[in-house]
């Protein structure tokens, strides 16, 4: 896989438990992914999905890989618009790392599809998303811009 990829590093102050949780956790995803929640067992080969406020699928897939507080990989489909789902699946990497008083968190996205429209749009939405997960677990504030689902998607 790797026809377009999408890489995103950031550095948060906290631990590999807390960003674990924020990552996986409905109560900690409100805060900051849009009002969005995972349903998941976690274990790999379990189906997962990104659930909207109005309770659609907004992307689904299965878990790959899971290694608490160091690694997952997802295979991820975009559910909410058509355009998008007609890609198939591609793939989101999320790995933790340990770095002094912080966490090192890398995100590769990526997809066999040549100039996928799913991860250009990824590519704009996860940064964004990540900084206001990083704002959350360092002030314990998101941002406001991705505390709620935008009207009309």
């Amino acid at each position: 896989m790797a026809e377009s990829r999408f890489v995103y590093v950031t550095y948060i102050r906290t631990t590999p438990e807390k960003l674990w949780q924020a990552l996986l956790e409905p109560e900690f995803t409100r805060q900051y992914w849009f009002e969005t929640w995972h349903e998941s067992d976690w274990k790999r080969g379990a189906s997962w999905q990104l659930r909207i406020p109005d309770e659609r699928i907004g992307h689904s897939g299965e878990v790959l890989e899971i290694e608490p507080q160091r690694r997952l990989v997802l295979s991820w489909r975009a559910e909410f618009k058509p355009e998008l789902r007609a890609e198939g699946y591609s793939r989101v990497t999320f790995e933790l790392e340990q770095q002094g008083e912080s966490v090192k968190l890398t995100v590769i996205h990526e997809s066999d599809n040549p100039d996928s429209k799913l991860v250009n749009t990824l590519a704009h939405g996860w940064p964004h998303l990540l900084a206001s997960l990083k704002s959350l677990l360092e002030t314990g504030e998101s941002l406001a811009e991705t505390r709620r689902w935008p009207k009309g998607l």
